[in-house]
């Protein structure tokens, strides 16, 4: 019998000796490349499956359960039913890489470490490709902290909206690798316990560095500048990473010392 703890100490890309309904779940992955399915698309029936993979009625039922979970099909019953491909949404993508950080939980100095390379590779991705809806979409995420804030929610709320202005330019990244994890980056920040601690803090100058440095950025951008937005967007990370780094050894040494005292 296999160690279930071997797969955890399994080195990452390591492929783990698959299961029969695994291995006609990647066949099925196959099928739907080679055909050119696309999303909506419906996929062959299940004798089909059978037939063509020369598998059970119950390896089949299983390999389509495993593919619903993962998001990649959906079943339409009734009149025009059957199995149907699902796109996985970037939502969905993010959620799942969250989740392998659930027990792993990252520093604000490693996110900000990936932050600080991919992020001004991410705003020079974007200079000429913009269209006026995208700077819209930009402007109206920088017209949510324009204001000083009125009350501590609202500054939280802006620090919020000031992490969507970055999620809009992993959304236009042409590069859907580069902006899948630049997205996924910012969601770890929004969610962490330690971030949220931070952005709790009231901290007023910091809306006026992020609209300084986003200002800027539009300007680059809207110049289809790339080496500008490059630059822009490396001081933008440096500036924050020492803000955020600074403030995560704050709050670690007031539990330190809320430890000392109960001791």
């Amino acid at each position: 019998m296999s160690d279930p703890e071997s797969a955890d100490r399994r080195p990452l890309g390591a492929l783990p000796r698959r299961r029969r309904q695994d291995s006609i779940g990647e066949q099925i992955k196959d099928l739907i490349i080679e055909q050119g399915l696309r999303p909506g698309e419906r996929l062959p029936g299940e004798s089909a499956l059978m037939a063509r993979f020369g598998a059970s009625k119950g390896s089949i039922r299983e390999a389509l359960s495993a593919l619903r979970s993962e998001g990649i099909i959906r079943t339409r019953t009734g009149p025009g039913g059957g199995v149907f491909l699902s796109e996985i949404g970037t939502g969905r993508a993010i959620a799942h890489l969250s989740n392998y950080f659930l027990f792993r939980t990252p520093s604000v100095t490693d996110i900000y470490d990936v932050r600080c390379e991919l992020e001004p590779e991410l705003a020079a991705s974007v200079a000429g490709r913009l269209s006026e809806v995208d700077f819209a979409r930009l402007e109206r995420t920088m017209r949510l902290y324009d204001a000083p804030p009125a009350t501590a929610e609202e500054e939280y709320q802006q620090r919020m909206a000031e992490l969507d202005f970055h999620s809009v330019l992993a959304e236009l990244c042409p590069n859907p690798v580069l902006g899948l994890f630049c997205g996924f980056l910012q969601t770890l920040l929004r969610e962490m316990a330690v971030c949220r601690r931070i952005y709790d803090a009231p901290h007023p100058e910091l809306r006026d560095t992020a609209l300084h440095y986003q200002i800027h950025l539009m300007r680059a951008l809207r110049a289809s500048d790339a080496g500008a937005a490059r630059t822009v967007m490396a001081e933008h990370m440096i500036a924050a990473r020492d803000y955020m780094v600074r403030m995560e050894a704050s709050i670690a040494g007031r539990f330190l010392r809320a430890d000392a005292k109960r001791d």
